[in-house]
């Protein structure tokens, strides 16, 4: 009898000791999800508390030639990015379903820039297409200034002219997108800017 009764004891404390092994996994797993959990929501809100604010402005220079002054302005608890990427994006149209004009490519319609200014090509190392410079970084309080341009017609717009072109853009804004990094954190930010009225004696 003795015997039984040690045995279900030794039975009853390995499964006491057993659920107490797995109570403890348990509230280290809740635990570790919870700090898991905490850290991302503190992570958004530092994120969120320090989105970018930038001042951007247009400035025509003559001949089509224009300047885009970009200041990062705040918030100051951000204190500086170490990269910004400034994309010129397009209008709305769908281009899904257009086949290329013959001897041009789907590339080349993607590659081209569907709105009133790009970028100038070669300017702050700035693509071919003139989507936009290379990234660069700043400091809260600081700016920096890209060359664009008005855009042309496609080479496959047989007989499109350039006010014709740009009319189509008259009180359309410019799109940018900027993408701006500081550490692991991340931010894409659309903003446009009013397109100046088209002069077609420049």
């Amino acid at each position: 009898m003795s015997i039984e009764w040690t045995d279900t004891t030794s039975a009853a404390a390995a499964t006491l000791s057993a659920i107490a092994a797995g109570g403890a996994w348990w509230a280290a797993t809740r635990s570790a999800a919870a700090t898991k959990a905490l850290t991302r929501i503190e992570d958004e809100r530092w994120k969120a508390d320090r989105t970018p604010q930038f001042d951007l402005e247009l400035i025509e220079t003559g001949n089509g030639q224009a300047l885009l002054q970009l200041h990062l302005t705040g918030p100051d608890s951000l204190e500086r990015l170490d990269s910004i990427t400034i994309k010129v994006g397009d209008d709305d149209r769908n281009l899904s379903g257009v086949t290329p004009a013959p001897g041009f490519t789907r590339a080349d319609l993607d590659n081209f820039v569907w709105g009133p200014f790009k970028f100038t090509h070669g300017a702050n190392e700035t693509d071919e297409h003139g989507r936009g410079p290379a990234p660069f970084p700043l400091d809260v309080g600081t700016g920096s200034r890209f060359a664009m341009q008005r855009t042309h017609p496609g080479p496959w717009m047989t007989g499109r002219t350039q006010g014709a072109w740009q009319g189509e853009y008259v009180g359309k804004p410019i799109r940018l997108v900027l993408t701006c990094r500081r550490g692991k954190m991340k931010w894409t930010l659309a903003r446009q800017l009013e397109n100046p009225l088209f002069d077609a004696g420049t």
